[in-house]
């Protein structure tokens, strides 16, 4: 089994970048004063998963997955639920935490743009996730570019557009603030899972963004899942599989 998840997985390099990718535009969907810098697709490398059974005669969806490292792939596992649910994924290289917001969004929204080149994928099954800081990048994503990804599960870190209370007297600060037309979409039709573990160092920031920003905001179709005993790191496979199963409903 091991060597056949093996062999699904490919390095490519991109040759485009959409029109939602340029500067302006990405500066613009978050409302962002700093203009975003230099950045070609091209320079770029990125790591596909392709099952087996994939077939072009069939529409498949599609998960983008941001790592918090310079490395990319999924985690141990996910391969299968993939599989099971008909998912291709993609996942750049040199995504990381210390990589500048801007380019880690490009770098998203140009593995989707050119998937969908490359496969027969459904627009209404795309969805991005990321672990801790690459979750946070996913969550920003899903709202403020709800028109290109159906959904968002953010795995042990999650971004919000709105101040959201802490203890008493503070409170986490907004991370951007999204244009009013994705958002309207990422509120009524939009699926997001918020996945945390129950000794996350996260755990309440998490929740409290659930909460607070989330369920109060009339995101219609949104939850958290809290996993027991896990740390900060990204859920078992099976757990994955569940929020899966979330974004995938109709």
């Amino acid at each position: 089994m091991i060597l056949l998840l093996l062999a699904l997985a490919q390095d490519v390099v991109f040759d485009a970048s959409p029109p939602h990718s340029d500067p302006e535009e990405v500066q613009a969907r978050f409302r962002n004063r700093e203009k975003p810098g230099p950045y070609d697709v091209k320079k770029e490398k990125f790591r596909l998963y392709v099952p087996t059974s994939y077939a072009k005669d069939v529409k498949w969806g599609l998960l983008v997955y941001i790592n918090p490292g310079d490395g990319a792939g999924l985690p141990a596992g996910y391969e299968a639920a993939l599989e099971k649910r008909k998912l291709l994924a993609v996942s750049p290289y040199k995504a990381g935490n210390e990589r500048n917001s801007y380019d880690r969004f490009r770098l998203a929204i140009d593995a989707g743009f050119n998937m969908h080149k490359r496969y027969n994928v459904d627009p209404e099954r795309v969805y991005v996730s990321g672990f801790s800081g690459g979750g946070r990048i996913a969550s920003m994503l899903g709202v403020a570019y709800a028109d290109l990804f159906a959904g968002a599960i953010p795995l042990c870190g999650v971004n919000f557009y709105l101040d959201i209370p802490s203890e008493p007297g503070k409170v986490w600060q907004r991370n951007y603030i999204p244009v009013d037309e994705a958002l309207k979409i990422a509120k009524t039709s939009s699926r997001f899972v918020l996945m945390t573990g129950e000794k996350d160092m996260n755990l309440t920031n998490t929740k409290a963004v659930y909460e607070h920003g989330f369920k109060k905001e009339g995101f219609k179709r949104a939850a958290v899942m809290v996993i027991d005993g896990l740390g900060h790191a990204p859920p078992p496979a099976d757990q994955f599989d569940k929020a899966l199963e979330f974004v995938e409903k109709r």
